[in-house]
């Protein structure tokens, strides 16, 4: 029988969340309410019946295994297979691997020990609830070496320029990756490989001391590799700036858009809370807005969204902006277009407006 492993790597990916990441890596970005960014694409991994799902990480992964812990959230606290957070670092003297190949070269036995015949390759900047078990069985069918799965752009947005575009003929085999603007099917950084082939990849890549797989193991050798690309019809997001992570949470106070992100199923899997429900006074005021577990209202809130645990006290007003875990926020504020990392102390009487394009942010456990 055909599986796959899953791989989420994030070596390569580009932190452009700033004071977001300043104690993270951009795969624990808190997300939508109670999510991290990485939970999608895990959650689509096991959601497609991935039963071991490696890791790539170098640096700032304290809050990402905390946030992952034994996997049990994605039912990945198993016996065979499960999860593993795969470290580069090994004692190896005669080691000429760099980049993300360090990886592949240093847990080259992780790979060989495990059941499956291919690998699902991802990041954690694209976000979607798909079932990856349908691009996979294409895969078989075209019988190809590699397939990207992409999607079409409705609406070119900035986050669209760090994104590869991809060229295909008319029955969808990848003749050429590109930056090329006016070409709207963009390759979400999700792939499916055999794994014998990955390795002989690696290998070869190494060889030439090379130190990103898939710019010189895959993008180089796009004439000698047949590549198909499936292309993935449903809601989705590109998240690699501030930008993009404010506008694409905000997106989310569109019912449409929520619905067709959480209420598919088989559902996004989080790490569980374990929070009261929200609590209202007789002051509070609250319009258009995601609240999470355990949030204590007694201002305004309108147009934001709030995570586990936030208290916003009497006479404060939140408006269209994000405020994560644990936040307290004093009488008489005005926030406006603003992010709060977690435990953000917010004094009375003060007034922080941001802008659409360009929020106000505030790093992790900031008196202000």
């Amino acid at each position: 029988m055909n599986t796959m492993m899953g791989l989420i790597n994030l070596e390569h990916e580009h932190q452009f969340f700033h004071e977001l990441t300043y104690f993270r890596n951009g795969a624990s970005v808190p997300f939508g309410g109670r999510y991290r960014l990485i939970d999608f694409t895990l959650s689509n991994m096991v959601n497609s019946n991935i039963e071991e799902v490696a890791i790539f990480t170098r640096n700032k992964y304290r809050a990402l295994m905390d946030h992952l812990g034994t996997g049990e959230n994605w039912e990945l606290d198993r016996r065979n297979g499960g999860l593993f957070i795969l470290p580069p670092d090994w004692n190896d003297p005669s080691d000429i691997s760099r980049g993300d190949l360090q990886f592949f070269h240093n847990n080259r036995d992780y790979f060989h020990r495990g059941k499956a015949s291919y690998v699902l390759i991802s990041g954690s900047q694209f976000i979607a609830n798909m079932d990856y078990k349908e691009a996979f069985t294409y895969h078989l069918e075209r019988n190809a070496d590699v397939t990207f799965i992409s999607t079409k752009a409705e609406t070119e947005l900035p986050e669209h320029e760090r994104v590869f575009r991809i060229e295909t003929d008319d029955v969808g085999w990848v003749k050429n990756i590109t930056n090329d603007r006016s070409n709207p099917l963009l390759f979400t950084g999700v792939y499916i490989i055999h794994k014998d082939l990955l390795m002989k990849l690696i290998d070869k890549s190494i060889a030439h001391h090379q130190d990103n797989f898939f710019e010189y193991g895959i993008k180089e050798n796009i004439s000698n590799l047949n590549i198909q690309s499936f292309e993935y019809k449903g809601y989705s997001a590109f998240i690699n700036s501030i930008e993009s992570y404010y506008r694409h949470n905000m997106n989310l106070l569109n019912e449409k858009n929520y619905k067709a992100l959480f209420y598919k199923k088989p559902f996004v899997r989080t790490k569980v809370g374990n929070n009261p429900p929200a609590t209202y006074s007789d002051r509070a005021n609250v319009k258009r807005s995601l609240l999470a577990n355990g949030c204590v209202i007694d201002g305004n809130v309108e147009g934001s969204i709030l995570f586990r645990g936030v208290k916003i006290k009497e006479g404060a007003t939140i408006k269209n902006s994000i405020i994560m875990q644990r936040c307290t926020i004093e009488p008489g504020v005005y926030l406006e277009n603003v992010i709060l990392d977690k435990d953000v102390y917010v004094k009375a009487n003060q007034r922080f407006i941001g802008s659409k394009d360009k929020p106000y942010v505030v790093a992790k456990r900031i008196e202000m």
